[in-house]
Parts: structure tokens; sequence; C-alpha cells
């Protein structure tokens, strides 16, 4: 499951990049067709044209479905880590971590010698329970490559990395940690069709008892009925969760957000971003995803420059506010950062904004006690709705979010979210609505679009909460 929900989170950027930038044409590999538009035309181009449909027979749920691909993944690795936990504790507290862990440098010779005698299609004397090879396998697998990918996934996480900033830096960058956990899926894929082909073809019987019920059987066929009964319910679990994902999204959305919504606001919320590129660090080239609103009252404005363009700060406040343009030029409180946006499509680049802080909108506008969360409204229109995006208030609250006017330097482009965009650097970019129209404080956020937390939530099954 998380491989297959993993490849599904690849679709979405079916290419990978050794550094942060991943600027279209660098990437050291991909999985798609699809050519990238000329230099001179990128301004037209949004990232979303870069996503593949993956079939449902090899991705989790596939066709497209970023937003239950990642519940399924994360779903999984809560699953998987628990499972992990356990395992560790189980194996270090009892004699039991003897069969894995190596003991003597000695292994490492007995290791190369059992690979020759497997190269040349004889099978070693049995092990004590694993041969030499074995054990270094096994050891690997369990106390490296585990480990490792949880490491290179937390790499990823906006939240982790925004309040670490040095952290992706030990592999090179969010895109160079994201190339090592495919490498590393890659490693687990061949791990498994080498396992479950030893295990097969070297005294099948004994290694099925042993796997199955703990102790070896002698009998070929009652093994090969396991071996087959295995297989049968994982198929069928796969394709009732995939048909399942496909069929009936928002339920699925629903209840796997009570474990992965929940695990998320426990774990990255309270999560502050430190972030202080410099300006040599700035991108090259900074992807646009989403289309600029083509309503005629978005267009007007843009026409006239925005000036008579006007935010709208309201709903449960001591104080509604409003600003021009000019208004938020103005304010005192001016803040320049320069960080790293994370997409969920998996690209990143670096830039410089500058803005006011929200801190300083609410200090202004004093929400009442019952605020819980912030809506921010679009003049962007998709799939016939009004694109928002909710956050929690105490999100909102972080030194680091802002209203930006500015990026890198000059005041926003239409396709980066002129005249006003929000910038919250702990959360994946959907969460940055761009072309703002209004800002809303709520207690709760059921009654708004579909009740899911955004437009994203409501319409592409993304969670809530952003952080990873």
């Amino acid at each position: 499951m998380l491989i297959r929900s993993g490849i599904e989170i690849l679709s979405a950027l079916p290419k990978l990049y050794w550094k942060d930038d991943a600027t279209p044409g660098t990437e050291w590999i991909k999985f798609t067709k699809k050519k990238d538009p000329p230099t001179k035309d990128k301004s037209l181009w949004i990232s979303l044209e870069e996503e593949e449909d993956f079939s449902p027979l090899l991705a989790l749920p596939g066709h497209k479905n970023l937003g239950l691909g990642r519940h399924w993944h994360f779903f999984s690795a809560i699953f998987w880590g628990i499972n992990g936990i356990a395992y560790y504790i189980l194996l270090l507290t009892s004699n039991e971590w003897t069969r894995l862990v190596p003991t003597s440098f000695d292994i490492i010779p007995q290791a190369i010698q059992t690979a020759f005698t497997y190269a040349t299609f004889n099978f070693p004397p049995p092990g004590d329970p694993y041969n030499s090879l074995q054990e270094l396998m096994y050891f690997g697998v369990v106390f490296l490559l585990g480990p490792f990918m949880v490491m290179t996934g937390a790499a990823m996480s906006p939240s982790i990395s925004a309040r670490f900033p040095e952290y992706p830096k030990i592999f090179g960058g969010r895109q160079a940690a994201r190339s090592l956990h495919f490498l590393g899926n890659l490693a687990f894929i061949l791990f498994i069709i080498i396992h479950v082909s030893m295990v097969i073809i070297e005294r099948f019987p004994e290694n099925m008892g042993h796997i199955i019920l703990g102790f070896p059987l002698n009998n070929f066929v009652t093994a090969i009925g396991l071996f087959v009964l295995y297989g049968v319910v994982i198929a069928i679990i796969h394709i009732w969760i995939t048909k399942i994902s496909l069929k009936n999204p928002r339920v699925v959305q629903n209840y796997l957000d009570i474990v992965v919504n929940n695990a998320k606001y426990l774990f990255f919320r309270k999560m502050v971003s430190k972030q202080r590129f410099s300006r040599s660090e700035i991108s090259p080239f900074f992807r646009i995803n989403g289309y600029p609103p083509d309503t005629k009252e978005y267009q007007d404005l843009y026409k006239n420059n925005f000036k008579e363009w006007r935010l709208k700060v309201h709903g449960l406040v001591e104080k509604s506010l409003e600003f021009s343009i000019s208004d938020l030029f103005d304010l005192r409180h001016k803040q320049t950062q320069i960080t790293e946006h994370f997409c969920i499509q998996g690209w990143t680049a670096i830039g410089e904004w500058t803005g006011v802080p929200m801190q300083y909108i609410i200090q202004l506008c004093r929400p009442l006690s019952r605020a819980k969360y912030v809506v921010f409204y679009s003049y962007q229109y998709m799939d016939n709705a009004q694109f928002y995006e909710v956050l929690d208030l105490e999100i909102v609250k972080h030194p680091q979010t802002i209203l930006a006017y500015e990026m890198n330097g000059k005041k926003l482009d239409l396709g980066h979210g002129a005249p006003l965009r929000l910038r919250v650097e702990t959360q994946l970019g959907y969460k940055m609505v761009k072309w703002i129209k209004d800002i809303e404080f709520v207690e709760d956020y059921k009654h708004i679009g579909l009740g899911q937390g955004g437009h994203r939530e409501d319409h592409m099954y993304y969670s809530p909460r952003a952080g990873i």
C-alpha cells in the first residue's frame, strides 16, 4: 500500500531532481512523455499540466487522484511506523536481535562467499536461522533502509523543513531527499522480489510454515495452499481499496482523515518557520500553479492596476477592516522573507516575499474568542466554485504567515497571485491562496463550500492540514 500510494504521489510530478530549483529540463529521470514548453511560453504554463494519469493497476488509487494517494500513503505510513516501533521494542528486549544484528565483521566475507554460491545456482548450508547474506540483508532493511525512508520522507515535509531548515540539507535538499526516497522505494521493491523468490525456491514448505505458522511444514501442498491464500487475501484488499477509493472518494477521504488529519494536527500545528535563505539562493524559475481568474470582476481590476481593489477582513472579529492595495503598501508593519515553497505535487522553489504579517492584521481586527479558523477567499473559480482555503488560527498567527504583495523585489505578477497572496511557510502550496478577495474569521468551516476545509479538499480530496 505504501509503494502503490507512493507511485500515485509520484504521478503528480513524474520527474525527479537533485536541486531544489526543480527547473524543467534538469530532471535526472522522468516517467512522462510530456514535453516542457519553450522558455518564452512558460508564463502561460502551469505545473498541473505536468501530471500523469497512472493506472490503478499500479498506483493507489490511480487516475490522477493525488489527494487520496496521499491519504493512503500517510495512513499506511502511520501503521507501518507503529508496527516498526513495536518490532524494535520486541526485538531489542529479547534475544531475537542476535538473529539480525551482526556481531563480527567476518560476516562480510562470508556473505560475499554466500552470494557467489547463489550465483552458481547452488544453495549454501542453512543458517541459524539465516545464512550470512540473509542476515546482512535483513539487518540492512530493518535498521538502515526503513529508517532511511522515514528520514527522507520527513525531509519533504514543509513543516519540518521550515522549523529545522538545516535538516533537508543533510540529504542535499528537498528534491534530493525526494529522489533518494524514490531510490529507497526501488530498493524495497527489489528486496521484496528477491525475498519472495527465495522463499519459493529454497525449502519452500519449511519457509512458509515458519513465516505464517511459526513452525516448519513438511507438506508441500499445504505450503502452496497457504501461499495462494496469502496472495488472494492481498489481492482482494488491494482491489477493494482501489475500487472504493475511485467510486466513493469522499467516504474514503473522511474515514482516513480520522487518523491522518488528527496525526498531522498533533505533530505539525505548532511547527513555526525559521527559514532564512539568502538572495543568492532565490530560484531562477518559480512555477505557476493555477490559472488566473477569468471573471469580469477580476479582469476589470487587473486592467485598472487594482486601483479599485479592496481587501475585506470580516467575520468573528471586533472590528471589520477594509484595505486598498496602497493602504497595505503604506502600513508600517512590512516584512520580507526568503523562503522555500513546497508544492503538493512535489516541486520546490525559493522566493523572496514582502508583505504584511497576519499577526498585525489580527491585532487590528481583534478576533473573538469563538474564532478558531481563518478563511481566505480568492477571485479564482474552479469547478464552478469559488476557490478558498481554511487555516487554523494558530497557524495564521505564525511570524512568517504574511499577505504578500511583492515577489523577488517586484509587485506580484498575474500568475503568482496579484495583487495579494497568502504565504504560510509551514504548509504546502495549495493552502497559500492567490488573488485574495477577502478574509473571514469563523468558528467552523463545515458550512463553507463542501465543508472539507478548502477548495482542493472539496474537489481533489486533499487534507485540510498540509504540514507534510
